[in-house]
Formats: C-alpha cells, sequence, structure tokens
C-alpha cells in the first residue's frame, strides 16, 4: 500500500516502478477537435498512446502532488488539481517549481531575475524574496496540470 506524505497544502503521491500505468493505452483520433465552429468527427483512430510515455520523462524521478490554495489560480493551477513533478530536470527562470523555504513546502513560479524569489501566480499573494539560496531547497520542477473538468 502506497504511503501519502502529508506536507502543509501539498500530498505527495509516489509513483512506484510497477505500478507506473497510469491507462492502458488510450485512443488517439488523428482529427483534431474544433474549439471555433464544429467540424465532423472522423471514425478512425490514429494510433493509440500511454500516457505514461507522454507524461513521464524520468519514471524513478517523478511524482504527482495535489495542489491546495489559490496562490497559483493565475497560472491555471487550481485548487485540487494534479500535478506531474520531474526531480530530474534543472530548474530555471520562469519554471513553476516545488519547493520547501524554511521548512515549508509551496508551488510557486522560479524567478532567479531581477532577484531570486518564489513568485504566485496570484496578485493576493506576495513573492517569497530568497535573500540566502542555502534557505531555498527546490524539489522538482513542474511538467504537467491535470485538472478535473
Amino acid at each position: 500500500m502506497n504511503s501519502i506524505k502529508k506536507f502543509k497544502n501539498l500530498d505527495f503521491l509516489p509513483i512506484k516502478q510497477e505500478n507506473l500505468c497510469i491507462a492502458n493505452k488510450i485512443p488517439l483520433f488523428m482529427e483534431y477537435i474544433a474549439a471555433g465552429f464544429p467540424s465532423p468527427a472522423q471514425d478512425f483512430i490514429e494510433k493509440r498512446i500511454d500516457l505514461n510515455q507522454l507524461l513521464i520523462k524520468h519514471p524513478a524521478a517523478t511524482y504527482l502532488l495535489r495542489v491546495s490554495g489559490e496562490s497559483m489560480n493565475e497560472g491555471y493551477i487550481q485548487d485540487g488539481d494534479l500535478v506531474v513533478v520531474d526531480s530530474a530536470k534543472k530548474p530555471k527562470h520562469g519554471d513553476i517549481v516545488i519547493a520547501n523555504v524554511s521548512g515549508e513546502f509551496t508551488i510557486k513560479k522560479l524567478c532567479l531575475i531581477p532577484q531570486l524569489m518564489l513568485k504566485p501566480m496570484n496578485q493576493n499573494f506576495h513573492p517569497i524574496i530568497i535573500n540566502n539560496p542555502d534557505d531555498l531547497n527546490i524539489f522538482g520542477v513542474v511538467t504537467f496540470i491535470i485538472h478535473q473538468a
């Protein structure tokens, strides 16, 4: 049974190699879906895709988190969303990251310029200014966001 590590506002959902199947291969239709005017649907499947191959580049270094809170709403990350986090990916300016600052975990946009900070994507929240880089530990880069409809 998988244990869930709880941190303030974050639930780590571990991915084990033997349980990597998010779903069996599912159909990918060749035709694009119109977001404007309706288009006739095609009756054939182009191929089947494996969501694991699509979403997970480094299985041993990837995990899922359920987000709690509203500080990233303007970045299209909502309360209750799942994020796919790759801890093997090197974080860079502008990435959405999972970070620990002074023992508190958070999801924020990493800003290196003009100064080191973790920036919320909601104007109602203030950035976390990092004066000492040793106080910041980045645990991974968010690679995908999974919204529930």
